[in-house]
């Protein structure tokens, strides 16, 4: 990049006009550009002569003119950039608050279907100790009929019918 002063050396190093009455001035956008104006839009020195100290005068002028552009050029680029930056923090945060929301969901999901294994484990064991419950109640009656057998010294009919008397 140039520095500002090597612009300033490379204007004021061009002629001032060009032949034929037109004066040679910087473009408003680029200071290294050069455009060609009619010799009626201004006062312009006779061809071959140096500039006058209105030349200079125009050119320092021309120069702050380019200088003001650049830092507005520059104050926009820092906007739209600053713009930038907001629009995508902004979008960041939303994005941020629905991972966050998905992840608590996500918990609460996992959450529910842990209470579902605990509830159907929960009625699994009610189930087993309700059939434990059944099985020691049948022996303790098997157990207590053959007793009663037992001290009678009878067979039980109904268990073996088909040896029946």
């Amino acid at each position: 990049m140039e520095t500002q002063e090597a612009k300033r050396a490379d204007v004021a190093a061009a002629p001032a006009t060009a032949t034929g009455g037109e004066a040679v001035k910087p473009a408003a956008g680029d200071a290294g550009a050069v455009t060609k104006t009619n010799a009626a839009d201004g006062p312009s020195a006779p061809a071959g002569k140096a500039a006058t100290p209105t030349g200079s005068v125009d050119r320092d002028a021309i120069l702050a003119n380019v200088e003001l552009e650049r830092k507005l050029a520059q104050k926009k680029m820092s906007s739209i950039l600053s713009w930038e930056n907001t629009r995508k923090a902004a979008i960041e945060a939303k994005l941020r608050t629905q991972e966050e929301k998905l992840e608590r969901k996500k918990a609460e999901y996992a959450e529910k279907m842990r209470n579902q294994v605990a509830a159907i484990h929960k009625a699994a064991e009610e189930k087993r100790a309700t059939v434990e419950a059944t099985r020691h109640e049948e022996r303790i009656k098997y157990e207590e009929m053959a007793a009663k057998h037992r001290s009678k010294g009878t067979t039980p009919t109904k268990f073996l019918s088909c040896f029946g008397s």
